[in-house]
């Protein structure tokens, strides 16, 4: 007897721990509630192995360290990428800055240019219209001369 109770202990502890390390089957209900199956005393799955557990939680683990180091890694990449772009940003406003004093220079220098230049050109028209009177006299002073300049070498 004492024989049976030291089986039926140890069948029994047993059990309750193949009971507690095991995942049941579910379903899930219509409103998305776990529902148990029912499981046939022919159907239990064998319990799991003790190192299957040691082997999930050391490739959690793993799987952990290698999400905290993609993190540091992208973490790195944007802090990289936030440099360049700064960079790019500082050269990009000193270029507009310098094409800026560029075309304002540029544009000084065009002012003047076509300042200069229709000043000339309103030289040159108010001494056109001064010859007019100066070719009017020549021609009263000096018109042989002027007969002369606009004949051909042959008859002078």
């Amino acid at each position: 007897m004492e024989n049976e109770e030291t089986i039926n202990g140890n069948s029994e502890a047993e059990a309750s721990d193949a009971v507690a390390n095991h995942h049941f089957p579910c379903d899930v209900g219509a409103r998305g509630q776990e529902v148990a199956k029912p499981v046939d005393d022919d159907e239990l799955p064998e319990p799991e192995p003790p190192g299957h557990r040691k082997e999930i939680l050391k490739a959690l683990d793993a799987v952990e360290r290698d999400s905290a180091a993609i993190a540091e890694s992208f973490s790195s990449l944007f802090s990289s990428l936030r440099l360049s772009l700064s960079q790019a940003t500082g050269s990009t406003v000193e270029h507009m800055n310098c094409f800026s004093d560029a075309a304002g220079r540029l544009q000084e220098c065009v002012l003047d240019a076509s300042t200069k230049g229709n000043r000339y050109i309103n030289s040159c028209l108010r001494l056109n219209e001064e010859m007019k009177d100066m070719d009017a006299l020549a021609t009263r002073l000096y018109p042989f001369f002027v007969f002369s300049s606009l004949c051909p070498k042959s008859f002078a």
